[in-house]
C-alpha cells in the first residue's frame, strides 16, 4: 500500500468489457512516481489517497479480474 495525491483524471471514451464502472485517475505517489488508478471511491484531483499494486489490486473485483493494476483503496482524511 502507497500514499499517493490525485492530480488528475484520465478520459476515455472506450474501453474493454468487463471493465468495472469506475474513474481512472492520475496519481503521484510519494516517492515521486506517475501512475494511472482506477478509482470507485469518487476521489477528487488534490486529494491524498492510499493505493495499492499487481495483483492484490485486480483480486479486489468479483469475477475475472479486469487489467487493473493500480487500484485506489482509501482516502486519507486531513488532520
Amino acid at each position: 500500500m502507497q500514499q499517493a495525491v490525485v492530480t488528475g483524471t484520465v478520459w476515455s471514451t472506450k474501453r474493454i468489457e468487463g471493465m468495472p464502472p469506475g474513474a481512472l485517475l492520475k496519481v503521484r505517489t510519494a516517492g515521486g512516481d506517475d501512475l494511472v488508478a482506477f478509482d470507485v471511491l469518487g476521489s477528487g484531483v488534490g486529494e491524498e489517497v492510499l493505493i495499492t499494486q499487481g495483483s492484490v489490486a485486480a483480486a479486489w473485483f468479483t469475477g475475472t479480474p479486469p487489467p487493473v493494476d493500480a487500484l485506489i483503496i482509501g482516502s486519507v482524511d486531513p488532520e
